[in-house]
């Protein structure tokens, strides 16, 4: 996602950073490689002449000229303008009061509208409501039916009104949703290869059957260029509220899909990241900023962590800081991150991470879960409580078993070692804490618990958590956070 675009930037921050003052060269040449970088990731052209014109002219103020970071200013600027350029702010789907709501989804075929319908569906569901999918592709072979069989995989149950016209589907559901108590009702219309008057009609004709609460258009981030007139033509005709970005995971320039917001004022409302029903996010025009600028979305992890964590969880926490640190443990943490989205989801959200991922080729050996799995169900019920009695005949039958060498059963052997290590000082600071000493409270002075491992990293060569880089000096994500800070006071 944006792999191209991100190094590119990166590379022109960094010739940046090399200067004490930047002179009106430096800043004329560093903005002809950010529209170079944008325009090789495929945003539209109109887009990238207003964006650089606009970054451009705030750069050459005195304020940024003769500051003493001017290189950290300008990263700051590019982040404002990018932002801005996606939306400023997320925009939410807005519900009125009836029941059903009704959310129409548009777009060309091949852009996968049916996949995104299940995926909005998956979401809404989540969050407490009951949807209902509509089946009003008629068009397309057997389009029905991959419909029901990806509901039927979530629990969302689905109208197809077979053999019917799709405006009277349409109606059919809706009135399906009132019958059995649904508040969502989600229309997947049929798509075209390409834009024709027969499909707008329809599009038209549904929508004024139906009137929907929110009209999305689902448009393919692999489009390229020619997004802006597809996204053009459709909010002419039809009028839609906001955007689905499909396949932004599978395109390493995705720069039509930046061009959308500006092209056409309508918001970016989710975005899918990968195939499985609860790849569909919402759109955050500053996380998404960030992310593009190799500073990560932080944000984004506590939130995949939150939505992983459970009660028994937090139970087991308690239980760890009493009693020690299990493979048991460490098997339900991995579990957990392959519920985030896997270390390459993880690492991309990142400061910098996405960067080093691209350095290490773009791939991480996920594999190594499945095989540390493997090492930990053949140990027995008792190792797996006692881990600290595994001595080396033990290692040699437990690799036997996993079908891996005593060196890899080492290699995990070691990073339990680690966490238990972490689990014993943090209980340590606990009982202080609650015995009201200074150092429970403060910890020893200058000293840091460092992150432990997570396992798999290091056996992917990336060490513990704290150490992945930032994607330049640390000194630039010092004063990102402050200004963001000032901002939020002045507010």
């Amino acid at each position: 996602m944006f792999d191209s675009l991100s190094d590119r930037l990166n590379d022109t921050f960094d010739r940046l950073r090399g200067k004490g003052k930047l002179t009106e060269a430096d800043i004329t040449s560093a903005m002809r490689d950010i529209r170079m970088a944008l325009l090789e990731a495929d945003v539209n052209f109109k887009v990238v002449k207003e964006f650089v014109a606009k970054t451009k002219e705030r750069c050459m103020t005195a304020e940024v000229m003769e500051s003493l970071s001017p290189a950290q200013n300008v990263v700051k600027i590019v982040l404002d303008e990018l932002t801005e350029m996606l939306g400023s702010t997320e925009s939410k789907l807005v519900f009125s009061n009836r029941i059903p709501n009704v959310i129409m989804l548009v777009g060309l075929q091949g852009s996968g509208k049916t996949t995104a319908a299940v995926k909005l569906a998956y979401l809404l569901k989540k969050q407490g409501r009951s949807p209902l999918l509509a089946a009003c592709d008629v068009y397309r072979p057997a389009a029905a039916d991959q419909l029901a069989t990806l509901g039927g995989e979530i629990g969302v149950p689905v109208f197809r009104g077979d053999g019917a016209h799709p405006v009277d589907i349409a109606k059919g559901a809706i009135q399906e949703a009132v019958d059995h108590l649904r508040d969502v009702v989600i229309v997947d219309t049929a798509g075209r290869l390409q834009i024709d008057e027969q499909m707008m009609l329809e599009a038209v004709d549904i929508k004024k059957a139906v009137k929907p609460d929110q009209v999305l258009m689902v448009v393919d981030a692999m489009t390229g260029q020619d997004i802006v007139n597809v996204v053009s033509t459709f909010a002419e005709r039809t009028d839609f509220d906001g955007v689905i970005i499909s396949k932004l995971d599978g395109d390493a320039r995705g720069g039509g899909a930046l061009s959308v917001r500006q092209v056409t004022g309508k918001p970016i409302k989710f975005v899918s990241m990968g195939e499985k029903p609860d790849s569909l996010e919402p759109f955050y025009p500053d996380r998404m900023a960030k992310r593009i600028l190799g500073m990560g979305d932080v944000v984004g992890i506590i939130e995949k962590a939150q939505e992983a964590a459970d009660a028994e969880q937090l139970e087991a926490a308690e239980r760890m800081l009493r009693e020690g640190f299990t493979m048991n443990d460490m098997l339900d943490q991995m579990k957990a991150v392959k519920k985030m989205g896997g270390m390459k989801g993880i690492l991309g959200m990142l400061p910098g991470g996405q960067r080093a991922l691209n350095q290490m080729g773009g791939n991480l050996d996920e594999g190594i879960f499945d095989k540390n799995e493997a090492i930990i169900m053949s140990m027995t019920k008792e190792e797996r409580l006692r881990p600290s009695i595994i001595n080396g005949q033990r290692r040699a039958r437990i690799a036997k078993g996993a079908g891996v060498t005593p060196t890899e059963v080492n290699s995990l052997m070691k990073q339990w070692g680690e966490m238990n290590k972490m689990m014993g000082r943090m209980r340590t600071m606990a009982n202080q804490a609650q015995a009201g000493g200074k150092k429970g409270k403060k910890g020893k002075k200058g000293k840091k618990m460092r992150m432990p491992n997570i396992p798999g990293l290091d056996a992917m060569g990336l060490g513990g958590m704290g150490g992945l880089g930032t994607g330049g000096p640390k000194s630039d994500m010092d004063l990102l956070r402050q200004m963001e800070a000032q901002m939020r006071n002045k507010k």
